[in-house]
C-alpha cells in the first residue's frame, strides 16, 4: 500500500452534524465465520467516504447490510435517524439508499435504454388495474421515465449505445450503466462497490468525474476502493476495515501512513 499525498476534501454540502447514515455496533454471522464484527460508521449529509481494507475484509457485507439485502445478525441502522435494520432492500431504496455492485449483471439481452428503465421506481403501470382504469397515467409516466432514461444515459456518456443489448458493453461501461440504472431511483446516499475494478483509464477518469459531479450535487456517498489514488481523489476521509472490524479512520494520507492499515495490506488472505 503505497502513501499518498492528502487531498483537500471538495464537500460543498457537507454538514457534518446531519449523519445521515449510521450503523452502531453491527455484526452479521454466517454459521462460524463473523463477517462483519462489531462494525460501526456513519455518512454525514453530502459526504464523500472511502471504505478500504484488504479482500475478506467485510466491506461487501456491510454495503449488504445497509443497503438490506442481508439482516443484522445484531446492531442497529440507522437512516435520517429512523432504525431501518429489519427493513428489506426496497424500503431502503425508497428510503433514498442506492447501491452498485463490484461485478454488474444487467440484464444481457435488454437493450441499454431497458437496463436503465428497471431502476425505475414507484410506477403505476406496476399494478396491473392501472393499466386499464389509468392507461392515461400510465401512459404519461412511462414518457417520463424513458425522458428521464435517456438524460441518465446522457450523464454516462451511453446514449449512443441506448439501443443496442446490454451484452455488447465493456466492464467498465457495464458499471457506468449501473450506476443510471441505481440514479434512476434520484437516491439521496450512494454506496459504490468498486467503482475503479477492471474499468480502463479512460473510462475510470469518466466515472471519477461523473462521482464528483453526484458529490457536489449533494448526494452522499460510500465508496469501497482498492484504488487508493482514486480513493484520495475522492475522498476527505477515509474508513479502514480488516477482519470485520473497524481498524481506524482518517485522511487518505494518513491511513496510507498507518502501520496498522500497512500490515493488514501486508497480511491480506484473499478468501
Amino acid at each position: 500500500m503505497q502513501p499518498v499525498a492528502d487531498t483537500p476534501s471538495a464537500l460543498p454540502h457537507a454538514d457534518r452534524r446531519a449523519e445521515l447514515v449510521k450503523a452502531q455496533d453491527l455484526v452479521k454471522q454466517f454459521g462460524g465465520l463473523r463477517a462483519v464484527d462489531h462494525m460501526s460508521i456513519a455518512l454525514h449529509r453530502g459526504e464523500m467516504v472511502g471504505l478500504i481494507g484488504p479482500n475478506g475484509a467485510g466491506k461487501t457485507t456491510l454495503f449488504n447490510l445497509l443497503a438490506g439485502s442481508l439482516t443484522p445478525t445484531s446492531g442497529s441502522i440507522r437512516i435520517g435517524g429512523v432504525e431501518v435494520a429489519q427493513e428489506r432492500p426496497e424500503r431502503r431504496i425508497a428510503r433514498g439508499i442506492g447501491r452498485t455492485f463490484q461485478i454488474p449483471r444487467p440484464f444481457a439481452e435488454m437493450t441499454v435504454l431497458e437496463n436503465v428503465l428497471v431502476g425505475s421506481q414507484n410506477q403505476a403501470g406496476e399494478h396491473i388495474w392501472s393499466n386499464f382504469l389509468r392507461s392515461g397515467r400510465v401512459a404519461v409516466q412511462e414518457r417520463q421515465a424513458v425522458e428521464k432514461a435517456r438524460s441518465l444515459l446522457d450523464f454516462v456518456n451511453l446514449s449512443s449505445l441506448e439501443a443496442e443489448p446490454a451484452r455488447v458493453l465493456s466492464g467498465g461501461q457495464r458499471k457506468l450503466l449501473e450506476l443510471a440504472r441505481m440514479l434512476m431511483a434520484d437516491p439521496e446516499t450512494i454506496l459504490l462497490d468498486e467503482p475503479a475494478a477492471g474499468v480502463n483509464p479512460t473510462l475510470l477518469e469518466l466515472i471519477i468525474d461523473r462521482v464528483l459531479e453526484l458529490n457536489g450535487q449533494g448526494k452522499s456517498i460510500l465508496l469501497i476502493e482498492h484504488n487508493m489514488d482514486m480513493v484520495a481523489r475522492l475522498c476527505g476521509r477515509v474508513v479502514v476495515m480488516a477482519a470485520g472490524k473497524f481498524l481506524t479512520e482518517g485522511s487518505p494520507a494518513k491511513v496510507s501512513r498507518d502501520r496498522t492499515v500497512i500490515e493488514a495490506y501486508l497480511g491480506e488472505v484473499t478468501v
